[in-house]
């Protein structure tokens, strides 16, 4: 991969928070406080695409997919604590749409969507970093490439310097791939003073803990980074530079290829036709945007 994925523009950013808009009938997900930035309703069936899906997810109508919706602005809750938004809930109900099915999207916490993903769930679409461990047990299909980054409170009063993490307080959200490379810094390079890794469920948490001064750093997406900036009016800011930049991919059971199948068919199709640009887009990131929905699987 030689593009690398940026912060989101603050000033578009915040202008997107006040302007949002979209349709809200049911290709769409309805959001009481504007999150919905892509009308995924002007999506489309395509009947050979279509074709691909196993026959119980077509008969039924529905694709069950898990999602740790507390990772804003990739997948996060609206205001009233239940309908699902951000960019990663309206590319799979785009793809949905191209299959002819409901995407419908549950909430889950990120370290339990593995092991349940191909026995309560379909798929998963949650920000989960390619990484050659996860691949040896599921299937991955690349989507969009995104940085990791920290952040501080503004001016950051506590001199965090990324370059220098050891004995400091950082938090992550529990599972993710910056928890694991905290992990790893952390055993490596501090051995005599480790790193205070401090694990939260939510993102959110560790973006409250951090404004409100309990903690040095949080280290997330570079795309949560940005936003959690705008969220807070500035309350926080960016230290040091995005690094680590890798592919996340659509998380499927190994033990349906078919499926895998039709979900990078319908999220090719999506790629090559623009509708997963402008939905990125919308959100102030189609620089993050992969063009070709490779499978990466150890099988």
């Amino acid at each position: 991969m030689n593009r690398k994925p940026r912060l989101f523009a603050l000033i578009s950013a915040a202008a997107l928070a006040l302007a949002a808009c979209g349709s809200t009938d049911e290709g769409a997900a309805a959001s009481p406080d504007g999150d919905v930035r892509f009308d995924v309703s002007t999506v489309k069936k395509v009947d050979e695409i279509a074709a691909l899906l196993p026959p119980e997810i077509a008969e039924a109508g529905v694709l069950k997919i898990a999602s740790a919706t507390d990772y804003a602005p990739a997948e996060f809750r609206a205001e009233d604590g239940q309908t699902p938004v951000g960019y990663d809930i309206e590319l799979i109900k785009a793809i949905g749409n191209v299959l002819g099915v409901k995407a419908e999207v549950t909430h889950a916490q990120f370290d339990s969507i593995i092991p349940a993903v191909g026995t309560k769930f379909d798929a998963s679409i949650s920000s989960f970093t390619i990484t050659d461990e996860r691949i040896k047990v599921v299937n991955m299909i690349e989507y969009i490439e995104v940085g990791s980054a920290y952040a501080v409170q503004k001016g950051n009063p506590k001199g965090f310097d990324p370059a220098n993490p050891c004995g400091k307080r950082i938090a992550v959200q529990t599972g993710t791939y910056q928890d694991e490379a905290l992990e790893k810094l952390s055993a490596e390079k501090c051995s005599s003073s480790p790193i205070e890794i401090v694990k939260y469920d939510a993102q959110s948490e560790a973006t409250t803990n951090l404004v409100g001064g309990a903690l040095d750093s949080f280290y997330a997406d570079s795309q949560v980074v940005g936003y959690a900036i705008t969220l807070t009016d500035n309350q926080l800011e960016q230290v040091g530079e995005v690094e680590d930049s890798a592919p996340q991919g659509i998380i499927v059971s190994q033990q349906n290829p078919e499926l895998t199948k039709a979900l990078a068919a319908a999220l090719q199709h999506l790629m090559d036709d623009g509708t997963w640009t402008k939905i990125l887009e919308a959100w102030g990131s189609a620089d993050a945007a992969l063009p070709k929905a490779t499978v990466r699987s150890a099988q």
